[in-house]
């Protein structure tokens, strides 16, 4: 399984940006992650196999939506009114095999793409 974040850049503060994470192989859960300088990957987003069900982090709740198209292999995610707050290193991760929840650790991913960073200046 290979990953290919994309879509970052630099955006004003109430802007909106799309991910994009282009992907090899199957992959069941995917999700989001960041990493702001000096702090550790957290946990944004994920998104089972069929789409039908999602969890968010408390911090991007009603903001951030994930989603996934698997015929093209590639998932999503929109973030609109994006604050200061929100700049980080953004990384998906895939999960191979079946998993009866959705996974918010890092521990529980096997596949990374290599981060793709964005900026939100107030």
């Amino acid at each position: 399984v290979q990953l290919q974040a994309s879509g970052g850049g630099l955006v004003q503060a109430g802007a909106s940006l799309r991910l994009s994470c282009a992907g090899s192989g199957r992959m069941y859960v995917m999700g989001w992650f960041r990493q702001a300088p000096g702090k550790e990957r957290e946990f944004v987003a994920a998104i089972n196999w069929s789409g039908t069900s999602t969890d968010y982090a408390r911090s991007v709740k009603g903001r951030f939506t994930i989603s996934r198209d698997n015929a093209l292999k590639t998932l999503y995610l929109q973030m609109n009114s994006l604050t200061p707050e929100d700049t980080a290193v953004y990384y998906c991760a895939a999960v191979v095999g079946y998993r009866p929840r959705l996974p918010t650790s890092t521990s529980e991913y096997h596949y990374w793409g290599q981060g793709t960073l964005v900026t939100v200046s107030s």
